[in-house]
């Protein structure tokens, strides 16, 4: 079964895009929690400021996990970390031309779209900021959708074909 070859080049691009991102976010809130004074190059004015938004609540866990585990929980991670995880699960994934893989692949990239748009409207209307690279990992994030959508759309119609 081919795959059109634009979608393996546009999969391993976002992702990479997407695992440079988290991986520079990681760096700027563990660069921010040892020096409150650190300066990270996305950090433009008073609201246009990563390490801001990075540092707040919810930067860790999506701002929820704190409510039903302590706040330095293990399972209270920076959404980078989570970032490292879903980017690196649709690279690997990606591999497998499965119906199963192509459907988890969609289902992953409607969640990490809801959670875009929920980070995307704390960050409008209640941080107020503009944060250029958390705004970078929600256009990944719908990029994504838009290639496993099409991705799975390809292999239902090659699997009705052969079948």
């Amino acid at each position: 079964m081919a795959m059109p070859k634009w979608e393996r080049k546009a999969r391993i691009f976002l992702c990479v895009f997407g695992l440079f991102l988290s991986v520079y976010a990681l760096h700027v809130e563990l660069s921010r929690e040892r020096n409150p004074e650190y300066r990270a190059m996305c950090d433009l004015g008073e609201s246009v400021s990563c390490s801001k938004v990075f540092t707040s609540r919810w930067g860790r866990g999506f701002g929820l996990v704190q409510f039903f585990v302590a706040k330095d929980s293990l399972l209270n991670q920076p959404n980078s970390v989570l970032g490292l995880i879903f980017y690196t699960l649709q690279m690997g994934l990606g591999l497998s031309l499965t119906k199963k893989a192509a459907m988890f692949l969609v289902f992953a990239s409607w969640v990490s779209v809801a959670g875009s748009l929920y980070l995307a409207s704390i960050l409008a209307f209640v941080l107020g900021d503009f944060c250029l690279v958390c705004v970078s990992t929600y256009v990944v994030n719908f990029a994504l959708l838009f290639t496993n959508l099409r991705r799975r759309t390809a292999i239902e119609g090659t699997k009705e074909k052969a079948g």
